[in-house]
């Protein structure tokens, strides 16, 4: 037999295992990803699957902070190729007996696959992801120990636990786009920070989702002494910023302004909805019906290349957060 084509042939199991896990971690993210063009889809893909390692071990209960920030460590030099990467899995599955979650454990036992697929990426690449994961495993590893029921200490401790789970993701998108395309790096010269703000709209929108969950294990992730009305305003904000993201990538590079805007969409519609109540005791009430998302999915093929299409739906999709930004000065 041909040893030549060994790397060839591992190379596509490792992409199948990939896209198939990616489907059962994350539905949204199975959905938004497939948009980018075929030369990105896989980067992004890879790099998910890397901070869904890290959030995996963050949302273990059963762990204390000490052993989180103990398996976050040797997963963070295992993707820098400081340890084997057994040295990392062996324990962490050990750790993780009692863990419910049986795809995220088979995502953490292929980590193997993981990182000979991010290895395979340009120079250039590799290092936004490194660099991602580094600001993403650190971080988390700072606010391992500040999980408590009275959340976080105020609001710019807040902004700095959504810039280290999801606004690095924004501007590793930023770098991973601007490599590929050279258009883009030239627009959005200047207005780095929008991306960071578009990842920290994301990631608001899931802590205030999953805020019912996340009290019921005795956590919080909101600030302590910020109401519910402030946090959405905030958040609208954030995706006032995160529309100004996206119209920076140019017109014709629709696989990039789809994935953006599915994503942008399904954050306002959810935050839409729990605007429209005081609260709420599970996620469930506010989650958005699969007839909604394909729905959306499917507008988002009309109007990811229509600026003034996008504007539209913005404004008419979040009546209620612009009414709560009007109340909260």
């Amino acid at each position: 037999m041909n040893s030549a084509i060994h790397p060839k042939e591992n190379t596509n199991s490792d992409l199948a295992y990939q896209k198939a896990i990616l489907g059962s971690v994350s539905r949204t993210f199975a959905l938004t990803i497939p948009l980018l063009p075929p030369a990105i889809e896989v980067v992004v893909g890879n790099t998910y699957l890397l901070c869904r390692i890290v959030d995996t071990i963050e949302d273990a209960a059963e762990l204390s902070p000490t052993e989180k920030q103990g398996l976050s460590k040797l997963f963070l030099e295992a993707v820098l190729g400081e340890i084997p990467v057994e040295a990392f899995v062996s324990p962490c599955l050990d750790a993780l007996k009692g863990y419910s979650n049986v795809d995220e454990l088979d995502l953490i036992a292929h980590t193997p696959t993981v990182l000979r697929i991010l290895h395979t990426f340009p120079d250039k690449d590799q290092a936004a992801i490194s660099r991602c994961v580094s600001i993403m495993s650190d971080g988390m590893s700072h606010f391992h120990g500040r999980q408590t029921q009275a959340g976080l200490k105020d609001l710019a401790e807040f902004e700095e636990y959504c810039y280290v789970v999801a606004g690095v993701v924004g501007e590793l998108l930023t770098s991973i786009f601007s490599n590929y395309s050279i258009e883009f790096a030239k627009q959005i010269k200047g207005h780095e920070q929008l991306a960071i703000a578009f990842g920290q709209a994301l990631q608001m929108t899931n802590i205030l989702k999953d805020s019912p969950e996340d009290r019921a294990r005795g956590v919080s992730w909101k600030p302590a002494s910020i109401s519910q009305s402030k946090l959405l305003k905030i958040a609208y904000e954030k995706l006032q910023d995160s529309m100004s993201y996206m119209l920076l990538i140019p017109e014709n590079e629709v696989g990039m302004r789809r994935f953006c805007f599915l994503a942008f969409g399904l954050s306002i519609m959810t935050l839409e909805k729990i605007a429209t109540r005081k609260e709420f005791s599970n996620k469930s009430e506010v989650k958005l019906s699969r007839n909604t998302v394909w729905a959306f999915y499917a507008f988002t093929k009309i109007a990811a290349s229509n600026a003034p299409l996008m504007k539209a739906f913005f404004y008419v999709a979040s009546k209620q957060l612009r009414k709560l930004s009007i109340k909260n000065p």
